[in-house]
């Protein structure tokens, strides 16, 4: 087996050697918006990198995994108003999922982990799989990793060190950044959070999204910018360290490794 572990980097002749039946792919896929003022904007980046960690690890279980090119462009949400970030709609996002599953199960590459760096993609990608599990009858899975890391975090620190780091332009994020590509974050301009006290149309703000109405959270179409003005909202940056996010690199990548040994590898028998 081909020691290269993206496809983009393989050659046609490789690929047909390597790309066989067997063959894991995983979709990495993430967004372009804003991360807090110290991130970079792109998250697909540490979907990247978990990804190509994954696949290093299934290897040594002895399944074949290769990394398809990452979709960098997250499907549209309220993180629209993010000054140089870049969008699809949902509906462009579910096509542009649709022809790449499409694309690699033509060729009977049907053991497919999708691997997901942003919460708005969910909707996009619960769409495409729903069909091609009633359609093809083709199981796609789906590792969203922030959402597994916010609960890998109160393992880490309990419930109280994990809320005073996670959240959004904090942990695991910011972590994650540390430890893979420290050279492009900007740990001197970290500031604090979003304040408690905004508001939005006379109701104060509760996160993305939402705000609160007599002890209820009420759903808003309220923009990033407007609910953390400086792209952080919920935990303080300033606790994120390289060291955590090895911690939960490895961790993902044992969990990410494990599905794809004991089930996709397997073609999901039941």
């Amino acid at each position: 087996m081909t020691d290269k572990l993206r496809i983009a980097e393989m050659t046609s002749a490789e690929a047909k050697e390597n790309l066989t039946e067997a063959a894991v792919v995983l979709l990495p896929m993430g967004s372009l918006e804003d991360q807090g003022v110290h991130a970079p904007m792109g998250d697909y980046l540490g979907a990247e990198c978990v990804a190509l960690d994954i696949a290093r690890k299934a290897r040594e279980y002895g399944v074949p995994t290769f990394v398809a090119p990452p979709v960098p462009f997250g499907g549209r949400d309220c993180f629209q108003s993010s000054l140089g970030g870049i969008t699809l709609s949902q509906s462009t996002l579910a096509a542009v999922i649709d022809d790449m599953v499409w694309s690699l199960t033509r060729h009977g590459l049907k053991k497919i982990l999708i691997i997901n760096g942003h919460g708005g993609n969910v909707t996009a990608i619960d769409q495409v799989t729903a069909r091609w599990r009633q359609e093809a009858g083709v199981i796609i899975p789906s590792f969203y990793l922030w959402k597994a890391a916010y609960g890998l975090l109160i393992d880490m620190f309990g419930p109280e060190g994990a809320a005073e780091r996670s959240g959004h332009g904090g942990d695991p994020l910011t972590s994650i950044g540390l430890h893979y590509y420290p050279e492009i974050l900007r740990p001197d301009l970290i500031t604090d959070p979003a304040s408690d006290d905004l508001a939005f149309m006379g109701l104060p703000v509760a996160s993305f999204n939402e705000v609160s109405y007599d002890g209820a959270p009420i759903q808003m179409p309220i923009d990033a910018v407007e609910a953390a003005p400086h792209g952080i909202r919920g935990g303080h940056p300033k606790f994120a360290a390289a060291e955590t996010g090895k911690a939960l690199s490895q961790r993902l990548s044992e969990i990410g490794a494990g599905l794809i040994r004991d089930h996709i590898a397997k073609g999901f028998p039941g």
